[in-house]
């Protein structure tokens, strides 16, 4: 990971000391220039299929790449989108248009194996059988991630390439490096607790202690059955426990999703593409955007003010205002970057101590929201190709149920879920090595064309 990164680092470096010293470009950059043959030659090829996406070989093994990061990816939570997008613009040459389209339905499809899964199949010992989604973290992120996307929408259309290329790679790498420390600190945490449990002799199929071994797991499991057992009066006191589902607040949840959509429909987007006639980037524009700050604080602010708080995030009960900050920042880094907001907030909650199991699941739920959100505006905004993107869907729905199911079993046998944060970890530096090298590719195509590289104006 730590050579990935620095080989990104490297890249960046080198676009940028060629662009202050154009002479020495010429004699050190012809593999780039290459490969940028390559790369506009397959853009080319793009943009001219750009209503259609052929079937061929390319598309083919594009979705076979797709099908594996979309299983590793469901692992811990996240859409995946970092891994789609320069899969289907390299692999399969597509243009960043129909690419970014295809994948906000793979996501979608994706995390709603995730949501399926977290709702009605998996539940937690660990936290009193209950499932391991938390919903008043949802709450919490929910209206200020969506707030956040929109304005790193905006920061998108306004900052250069180079930036956004710099800030991706500086916070992808911070973010991915903390990420590993806290999957090492888990797996440690884990070892010490099995060694506690004797549980090591088994694992590592030690025949002289495998009989205490084999004891004391059964000892504990009948520990784990008695407390269970104590337990089950109270749980089955509360309202709404038959499948985990609390419908209260997953129907708040709704209700922001279905004002957010509305406001998007409403104001459509800059070339004036809505469901009402307005201008493009025109007063009305502007006000509707501006609606979702008191939109999300006036939610935001009556969710805080509930008793409850978050259920799950057991280490050190984290104050509550720390969700919605986390949501905004992800959610802005999410608009500016074009990805996802789950790869992004997951090492946040992490970092503030909240589970693996836990943040892989809550993550996914808020997941669905965005991908869905985003998935329904292409179709209302005259996306084409869409047999394709529902086909690429269900790849990725399957693919997600299989990661799934690969996952939760490997935990349950070996009692490690760190392999959550694990997967996490390779996803996004995964995405770091694709999105940032061939993001720099593109800042180099730019400097030479002589394109103007400074800030721009949102419209």
């Amino acid at each position: 990971m730590n050579h990935a990164s620095l080989s990104c680092f490297l890249l960046i470096f080198t676009v940028a000391f060629n662009s202050i010293n154009p002479s020495s470009a010429k004699s050190q950059t012809s593999s780039v220039e290459k490969i940028l043959e390559w790369r506009n030659s397959n853009d080319d090829n793009g943009s001219q299929e750009h209503a259609k996406v052929p079937l061929s070989g390319h598309m083919l093994l594009a979705s076979l790449l797709c099908f594996v990061a979309s299983s590793i990816s469901s692992a811990g939570g996240i859409g995946g989108g970092g891994l789609f997008i320069p899969i289907l613009t390299i692999v399969a040459s597509l243009d960043l248009k129909t690419a970014s389209s295809l994948s906000a339905f793979m996501v979608t499809g994706g995390s709603i194996a995730n949501v399926f899964c977290n709702l009605l199949c998996t539940t937690s010992t660990r936290f009193g059988g209950k499932s391991l989604i938390d919903y008043d973290i949802a709450l919490l992120s929910e209206p200020c991630m969506l707030l956040g996307v929109s304005i790193g929408v905006i920061c998108n259309l306004v900052f250069p390439e180079w930036l956004i290329t710099l800030l991706f790679a500086i916070f992808l790498t911070w973010s991915t490096s903390k990420t590993c420390i806290n999957g090492v600190l888990f797996w440690k945490a884990e070892s010490e607790e099995i060694r506690k449990k004797g549980f090591e002799a088994v694992e590592n199929g030690d025949n002289a202690a495998d009989e205490e071994g084999q004891r004391l797991v059964q000892e504990n499991k009948q520990e784990n059955d008695e407390g269970l057992k104590s337990l089950e009066p109270l749980l089955a006191a509360e309202e709404n426990r038959k499948f985990g589902i609390p419908w209260l607040k997953l129907g708040v949840l709704l209700l922001v999703w279905f004002c957010f959509f509305f406001l998007y429909l409403l104001r459509g987007n800059k070339y004036g593409q809505s469901i009402i006639p307005m201008e493009a980037c025109g007063v009305g524009y502007w006000i509707l955007s501006s609606v979702q700050v008191p939109l999300a604080i006036g939610f935001t602010a009556w969710i805080v003010l509930r008793k409850e708080g978050p259920c799950l995030s057991r280490s050190g009960q984290p104050n509550k205002m720390i969700f919605p900050v986390m949501a905004l920042l992800a959610g802005m880094l999410g608009g500016v970057f074009g990805i996802g907001g789950g790869m992004l907030i997951s090492p946040l909650l992490i970092q503030v101590g909240v589970p693996p199991e836990v943040t892989a699941a809550t993550c996914s739920f808020m997941v669905f929201f965005s991908s869905t959100m985003s998935a329904l505006q292409y179709v209302m905004l005259g996306m084409e190709h869409i047999e394709t993107a529902v086909t690429l869907a269900i790849i990725c729905f399957i693919a997600s149920l299989l990661g799934l199911l690969v996952v939760h079993r490997a935990i349950k046998k070996y009692g490690r879920p760190s392999l959550i944060v694990f997967s996490v970890s390779l996803v996004m530096a995964l995405s770091i090595v694709l999105m940032t090298s061939f993001g720099a590719m593109d800042i180099w195509k730019d400097y030479k064309s002589g394109k103007y590289m400074g800030f721009k104006h949102p419209c």
